[in-house]
Parts: structure tokens; C-alpha cells; sequence
């Protein structure tokens, strides 16, 4: 169970963002969060992913309270979750080619005997071609970057995904490839998600249940 109990965040204390919210994602299942720009959805993203750490409330992971976030997090509870961002060009390094980008966690974690198999086979799976793997982002479009990106949140083999509008910035036959993605690994691994956007239309049609937070 991925659990976030009373949760109050922002970045001025003076001023948080969310106050006292409550969400839970069981084993295998799609959890939406519908909401405006500004709404505080991505900073809740931020903490479901050990990013940001709130000032007040819990977050469990697999039944283990998390104590420590971002680095300070238990590499085993870093590892469980995958996270894809709304822009993939602030969240890939500029300097290394894709191939790199998808291997950079396996590499961090002493995974590196991995990397020949594992990175070939994913960008397969996402849809780059090797030619592509050699460029860096700003060779690619901005599809073909959030594919990469997807790419290294999966390489890991993460029990939890945290999309935060994953999606927002691709054009409708790329969102599809990707949500598709996104699907046959939860069908194949259990694993549980966190889709975080505006479009009521795809979360609802992706999801198990929807969190409207436009209410």
C-alpha cells in the first residue's frame, strides 16, 4: 500500500499548499488526481514520490513509515517508486544521450551489468529506435524525450508509478502509447499508480477511481 495520512505541504510554512489530505493506492490499482493549475495535485505528487517532505502528516510505503525523503530516503523505498514529469526537459540532464538517461538509476544503484539488456528492451517497449538512444534531448521532441523518460521510471522495475501529468504536454497517439505502456506494466508487474492531471476524460478512462479535486 502506498498511504499518505493528513498530509500538509507546501513551500512556505506560512502558506502550505495542501492541508490535511488523505489518499491511499493499493497493489495494482490506477488512482487518478483530477485538479486544476494550482490546486496543490503535483506537490502531493512530489510527496507520494519521497521528493518533498511535508510538514505534517505520514507517508507508508509498503507498510514502512518513510522517515527520510530524497536521498535521505532507505534506497529500498526510493527504488519502489517510479515518477515521470510533466516536462520532460527539466527533468532529463541536457548532457547524456537517451541510452544514458534510461540507464542513469541502474547505474546509481550498482546495476551496471544491467544495463546492455535492460535499456535496449525498454526503449523497444516505449517506442525509440536505436538511433534515437544516441541523441540527446534536445536532438528529440519533446514525445520522443517523455518516452525516455518513462523509460528510466520503469527500469528500476518500481512497484509504485507517480505520473504527474505525464501526458499533458504530448500529442493524443503518444499519450495513448504511453498510458498503454503504463498499463501492460501494471498488468504484468501488480504494480499500483498515482495519475496525476487535468483531463477528466483519460483519467477516468485510466483509472480505477478518480480523485476530483475540482469540486
Amino acid at each position: 500500500m502506498l498511504e499518505l495520512r493528513d498530509v500538509t505541504a507546501g513551500y512556505d510554512r506560512r502558506a502550505p499548499v495542501l492541508r490535511n489530505v488523505s489518499l491511499t493506492v493499493a497493489p495494482g490499482e490506477a488512482v487518478g488526481l483530477l485538479g486544476p493549475s494550482g490546486c496543490g495535485k503535483s506537490t502531493l505528487a512530489r510527496v507520494a514520490a519521497l521528493l518533498h517532505r511535508p510538514d505534517a502528516g505520514s507517508v507508508t510505503v509498503d507498510g514502512e513509515r518513510v522517515g527520510g525523503w530524497r536521498h535521505r530516503a532507505p534506497r529500498r523505498l526510493r527504488t519502489a517508486i517510479g515518477v515521470v514529469f510533466q516536462q520532460p526537459r527539466l527533468s532529463a540532464d541536457p548532457r547524456l544521450p537517451l541510452f544514458d538517461l534510461v540507464a542513469e538509476p541502474l547505474r546509481a544503484t550498482g546495476r551496471r551489468a544491467d544495463v546492455p539488456d535492460a535499456v535496449p528492451a525498454l526503449a523497444r517497449r516505449v517506442g525509440l529506435t536505436p538511433d534515437l538512444l544516441a541523441r540527446r534531448p534536445h536532438e528529440v521532441s519533446d514525445g520522443q524525450l517523455q518516452r525516455a523518460c518513462l523509460a528510466r521510471a520503469l527500469v528500476l522495475r518500481p512497484r509504485w508509478l507517480v505520473c504527474d501529468e505525464m501526458t499533458a504536454m504530448l500529442d493524443a497517439s503518444t499519450t495513448a502509447a504511453l498510458v498503454g505502456v503504463v498499463e501492460d506494466y501494471r498488468r504484468e508487474t501488480g504494480a499500483g499508480l498515482l495519475a496525476v492531471g487535468h483531463d477528466s476524460v483519460l483519467l477516468h478512462r485510466w483509472c480505477n477511481r478518480t480523485e476530483d479535486w475540482r469540486k
